[in-house]
């Protein structure tokens, strides 16, 4: 299963000015056309609840899965089959969750936000990936990538302008340092 992040920044780091900012508001046409491409490709996005109320829809032609305490619906881990345009709760760790997606036939897993998802992901040691959209734009504070403090090793693997004022950054986890 490849795990990947998937995230747009601004030049000074920050994902949103605060959990309830919505990045269609502030990214480019451009990174929005590479977020549907790739994460339609992977077939599954994970966000947090926060991220979703932003959103307020399951992704179309994506399977949906939220982080949440409270719901107990359409539980993944009770699911033999997910489909797309639905969306789906879960409280799995992340290795469980992959351990099912996969077990479900799916080989990849966008991760979409927030950062508490970004780093509980990232600190379980499931992802293999970032894909790392930075925008010209700059908020002077707001919430970070990550919430924890982390030492990990990343190796470029490509880099490409999406526009004249945006650029995406592929990395490889290496490790830790």
């Amino acid at each position: 299963m490849h795990c990947f992040i998937i995230v747009a920044l601004t030049a000074d780091g920050f994902i949103g000015r605060d959990a309830q900012h919505n990045s269609t508001r502030w990214t480019s046409k451009e990174d929005a056309a590479w977020f549907n491409a790739r994460s339609k490709k992977a077939g599954v996005v994970v966000m947090g609840r926060s991220t979703y109320e932003t959103i307020g829809r399951p992704l179309p032609d994506r399977v949906t899965i939220v982080y949440s305490r409270s719901d107990k619906t359409r539980l993944v881990e009770n699911q033999a089959k997910l489909e797309k345009n639905q969306v789906y709760y879960t409280k799995l760790k992340p290795k469980e969750l992959l351990a099912k997606l996969s077990k479900l036939g799916f080989n990849e897993t966008a991760v979409c936000g927030g950062s508490s998802i970004y780093t509980m992901f990232i600190r379980s040691g499931v992802v293999k990936t970032l894909y790392l959209t930075v925008e010209p734009v700059i908020f002077g504070e707001g919430v970070r990538l990550f919430n924890q403090e982390l030492d990990l090793k990343l190796g470029l693997v490509t880099q490409k302008q999406l526009s004249p004022q945006t650029l995406l950054l592929e990395y490889q986890l290496i490790g830790r340092r």
